[in-house]
């Protein structure tokens, strides 16, 4: 914004300071004057015991105006300049803490999110906002570094199917006598894939935005509608899922608290032990919050691991591309919609193997 040039704060300060001082000068003085006005009497008689009488009226007010007026108005002379310089240096000091906010405020618009003010001292309001800027400093270095990583994990997830489009294309092209049917369902899996990843990154996106309206949910049934479409997928890797729960009402978007559910009920199922497997979806309240549990078998984790789970395109113990892998963004999703509700989502390793993931949302 364009703005037209105006005094800096600490000159404002100084003249503040200075007119502060002068003001209270000028009531000093006066209150002075009015003092003397009321115990000195306006003329006063000098009556002279000596040889030589000297007996008159003389104005003593009027001798005393005249004394006190020049000395006062040095005294106010006095008072504007020290205030000035007093109020100057004053200034200086107090603002001291803007400066250096000001500087790594400047930094950070120029790319440099490293910075940290760190102001000395005891806590008052310019330390807390130091703080607050540097803690903010911090969550956006933290966020921009998390958007770098996800640009690139996406780019290498994106190139990865159009690069095996192009390899299929090339030799079929070498080889016009290749099977066209066997290259046509492999590019059909590699573009479904592709757009799948897309889809997902797509989401994302939506809900780091916000972009939905808040409606009444119950997520008792967002995790029954869940269940009855992934069941087939649970039978064909012999997953059992047990569900439990009453009533857990929430606000926010159906179709994303769908999705929710669904990515962790997906990833349980996948995750989990082949042919002998469990999950246990369940639903409850606490006194302000709605919550939702998807506790699954499987191998041991540990703590480290599971902590990277959320983050894009991770799967596990490695990266891998099967079938059912998805395309590395259900935990990334179920992360950002429980953020973009306002909720909390936590992930513990099971002792006997497997997760379990907590997703708690305002009631």
């Amino acid at each position: 914004m364009d703005r037209a040039p105006g005094l800096s704060v600490r000159l404002k300060l100084t003249l503040s300071y200075a007119g502060f001082l002068m003001l209270a000068g000028v009531l000093l003085l006066a209150a002075v004057w009015v003092f003397l006005l009321r115990y000195v009497p306006e003329r006063a008689t000098l009556i002279s015991h000596d040889d030589n009488p000297t007996n008159g009226v003389f104005p003593v007010r009027s001798a005393l105006l005249d004394v006190f007026a020049p000395r006062a108005a040095a005294v106010l002379a006095f008072l504007l300049v020290f205030g000035l310089l007093g109020g100057w240096i004053l200034a200086g000091r107090m603002l001291a803490p803007v400066t250096r906010i000001t500087d790594a405020t400047r930094r950070a618009t120029h790319g440099s999110l490293s910075h940290r003010i760190r102001l000395p001292g005891r806590n008052d309001e310019f330390r807390e906002l130091a703080d607050t800027f540097d803690t903010m400093l911090a969550r956006l270095e933290a966020h921009v570094a998390e958007q770098r990583r996800f640009a690139a994990n996406a780019s290498h997830e994106l190139r990865t199917p159009l690069a095996i489009s192009k390899a299929l294309l090339d030799v079929a092209r070498a080889d016009p006598n290749r099977d066209i049917g066997e290259l046509i369902d492999r590019l059909h899996a590699v573009n479904t894939r592709a757009i799948d990843l897309t889809e997902a990154l797509l989401l994302v996106s939506r809900a780091e935005q916000r972009s939905f309206t808040r409606e009444p949910v119950d997520l008792s049934l967002v995790a029954e509608e869940a269940t009855e479409t992934l069941l087939p997928l649970a039978e064909k890797h012999g997953v059992t899922i047990e569900t439990g729960g009453d009533i857990t009402p929430t606000t926010g978007s159906p179709a994303l608290l769908l999705q929710l559910t669904t990515n962790l009920l997906h990833n349980a199922i996948v995750h989990n032990l082949p042919g002998q497997g469990t999950v246990w979806v369940n639903t409850g309240v606490r006194p302000r919050t709605a919550v939702l549990t998807v506790e699954n078998t499987g191998e041991k984790l540990t703590p480290q691991l599971v902590s990277t789970l959320t983050e894009p395109f991770q799967r596990g113990t490695e990266r891998i591309h099967t079938d059912q892998a998805g395309v590395g963004l259900g935990l990334a999703i179920v992360k950002t919609i429980t953020h973009a509700h306002d909720g909390t989502l936590t992930l513990t390793p099971r002792s006997a193997g497997g997760i379990r993931i907590t997703v708690e949302l305002p009631r």
